[in-house]
């Protein structure tokens, strides 16, 4: 499902080159759950954006289902997200004067869905993460974790084909964060494909399968 080949990413701080990504290549399977861990600076935001087709590679290439991402013009790159991509953030990034209802419903406004399906969709998908008694709650209304599930249910409205979260704990105490890793669970044990991007090696632990990028440089981990 994912494949990268010797992809490099180089930012330029003034004069000196920082390669974020130096020749990295890994594969993700369908149905998989897998990590990719390592420290601040360790090249994992730069890793996550190219997985997410926000940004391109400088060097290699990127497969995403078995199609090169690299010709896409942003318009398809956009697309792409919308269509297969499940994003998680660890800020949530929702919006705070709409509703958690509206917030979920978003991505399905851009696919320009009727309203009947569109509320029917985000009310499946508020249930799967055990929120349908707080649709009508907004963001300052619900707790760290409720938000981070109201996020989730938001990624999953659209039945992504890969759900992307980037230190998905990072804002959360240790009991609502298992809470939330547990979820993951769930969602991969439903079969959804989960790469989960942290520099915390006990979230790390959790996936089926472990990646560690250090200096721009990727390598398998036991478990």
């Amino acid at each position: 499902m994912i494949c990268l080949k010797d992809v490099c990413k180089t930012y330029w701080m003034g004069a000196e080159a920082v390669h974020a990504l130096d020749h990295a290549s890994m594969e993700i399977s369908q149905g998989e759950y897998v990590s990719i861990v390592g420290p601040s600076g360790s090249g994992k935001s730069t890793m996550m954006n190219i997985i997410g087709c926000l940004d391109l590679p400088d060097e290699g290439e990127y497969l995403l289902d078995g199609q090169p991402i690299q010709g896409y013009t942003e318009k398809e790159l956009a697309r792409i997200r919308n269509q297969k991509i499940g994003f998680v953030f660890q800020s949530f990034f929702l919006i705070p004067k709409m509703t958690a209802e509206e917030n979920v419903e978003l991505p399905l406004i851009y696919r320009r869905l009727p309203a009947s399906e569109r509320k029917r969709l985000v009310k499946e998908a508020m249930e799967q993460v055990g929120l349908d008694g707080r649709m009508q709650h907004k963001p300052n209304e619900l707790s760290g974790g409720q938000q981070q599930r109201v996020a989730i249910a938001r990624a999953l409205v659209t039945s992504p084909s890969l759900f992307l979260a980037d230190e998905p704990t990072g804002a959360l105490d240790s009991h609502t964060s298992e809470e939330i890793m547990d979820l993951f669970h769930e969602l991969h044990e439903r079969g959804n494909t989960i790469v989960v991007i942290t520099h915390d090696e006990s979230v790390a632990n959790l996936a089926e399968r472990k990646i560690r990028i250090k200096d721009g440089q990727v390598s398998e981990v036991a478990i």
